[in-house]
């Protein structure tokens, strides 16, 4: 095991570069099983997720090399295995399997999969997509089974503009015959990166990051190719939250704009001043920052992924703040966390009250999942004395060198191993 230890308060101030997007490499990394030959991807963010999704691959028969802590080749042109069940089942990602081996073998076997225990996280709507486009699909004794002898394209509406079932259905349907559109369709940044993957891979996708989708399916993909993936708007919010919070100064390098409107509004409004120019963010806040009322919202609304460390800054915001939570109902556990540090916040069902103190109080918090990790960082860098963040693994599943890019802005964190 191993902890973080954080001395506080310190104002965050200097220069932090943004690592390629987490939930673009894990929807991206199974893509590359509908190649039938070799590809290489940049930008890939150095986190457990990726290694993790790195082996599968190597399990299903793809052989995998790291030219660099950023670049892979990933050689599929013999895959050999259409089933797993107990590696697939650690984390959430992993269903993108099913879309993946269901276009390229027409049957997949994998584990329903995990991920943080934020709430129901339900594949009905992926389901009913694969069942669309001519599959038959079985969920018996924690798997889930796909088979479909021809994937034929058809209208597909989702009924909850989901990111995962989008991405899945994109998945299966481009080595399909026909048309596939996907109404109702997830629009978020990462859902962009994939289809321009799979296009510069010689699919034919239009319509990504509007809310109708259109696939033609195409016979085969390139066999060769090379994709740097989008950099991670969450990381990007996470640290311009960082510096709102300690009254800090933070030049926020390699993040595309665009994708942060919504964070960047509400940063403003909060009393934080934002300086755009190109792909750099200068954000810093001189005083105690403002209340403010938050809803959750798919893209473009303000993310679900950057509530947790919203909730730190209105933690010691002035007055009284509402979070709203409306895509998980399980996202405020580290609201306890915080409440040990002397915040003061009342959190039922999909609500939160946030009555601000002046300030945080240092105490031994437990990360519950991966973004209330970020957020309890950012927690101990405000305050006062000596915070203790215990499980790790949470974090390092999506934030790369965490605990160094907070050390080069100026935080007193150390990792220690217990």
């Amino acid at each position: 095991m191993e902890k973080l230890v954080i001395k506080g308060p310190t104002p965050l101030r200097g220069e932090v570069s943004i690592s390629g997007a987490k939930n673009a490499a894990v929807a991206i990394l199974p893509a590359t099983l509908l190649i039938n030959g070799i590809c290489t991807i940049e930008n890939l963010p150095n986190v457990s997720d990726v290694k993790q999704f790195c082996e599968i691959l190597k399990f299903f028969g793809a052989k995998i090399t790291w030219n660099n802590e950023h670049e892979i080749t990933i050689d599929t042109r013999n895959i050999s295995k259409t089933s797993e069940l107990e590696i697939t089942r650690t984390f959430r990602a992993s269903y993108y399997l099913i879309g993946a081996l269901l276009g390229r073998c027409g049957k997949v076997q994998v584990g329903l999969p995990g991920g943080c225990k934020i709430g129901a996280r339900p594949i009905d709507l992926h389901i009913k997509g694969f069942e669309a486009l001519g599959a038959s699909v079985e969920v018996s004794q924690g798997n889930i089974s796909a088979r479909a002898k021809k994937l034929e394209g058809t209208s597909i509406y989702l009924d909850i503009a989901s990111v995962g079932a989008t991405i899945n259905i994109m998945l299966a349907s481009v080595l399909a015959e026909g048309t596939t559109i996907i109404d109702n369709a997830a629009k978020e940044p990462h859902i962009v990166d994939v289809a321009n993957f799979l296009n510069t891979m010689g699919a034919d996708i239009r319509g990504a990051g509007t809310d109708v989708i259109k696939i033609n399916g195409v016979k085969e993909l390139k066999r060769e190719g090379t994709y740097s993936i989008v950099p991670d708007q969450i990381e990007a919010g996470t640290f311009m939250l960082a510096a709102v919070a300690s009254r800090g100064d933070l030049l926020i390098k390699n993040c595309i704009t665009k994708h942060l409107e919504s964070i960047i509004a509400k940063v403003v409004e909060i009393g934080g001043i934002v300086e755009s120019n190109g792909d750099k963010l200068r954000v810093y806040c001189k005083k105690r920052p403002n209340r403010a009322n938050i809803k959750t919202l798919p893209y473009p609304g303000f993310p679900t992924d950057l509530q947790a460390q919203m909730g730190v800054v209105l933690s010691i915001a002035k007055g009284t703040s509402i979070i709203n939570e409306s895509i998980f109902e399980s996202r405020f556990q580290y609201t306890e966390e915080l409440n040990k540090m002397g915040a003061k916040i009342t959190s039922q069902g999909k609500s939160a009250v946030f009555d601000g103190v002046e300030e945080l109080i240092a105490a031994p918090v437990c990360v519950p999942d991966l973004r209330a990790g970020a957020a309890l960082i950012i927690a101990g860098t405000i305050a006062k004395g000596t915070t203790e963040i215990y499980h790790l693994e949470h974090i390092d599943r999506g934030y790369e060198h965490i605990e160094e890019k907070f050390k080069k802005i100026g935080a007193n964190i150390e990792r220690i191993k217990i």
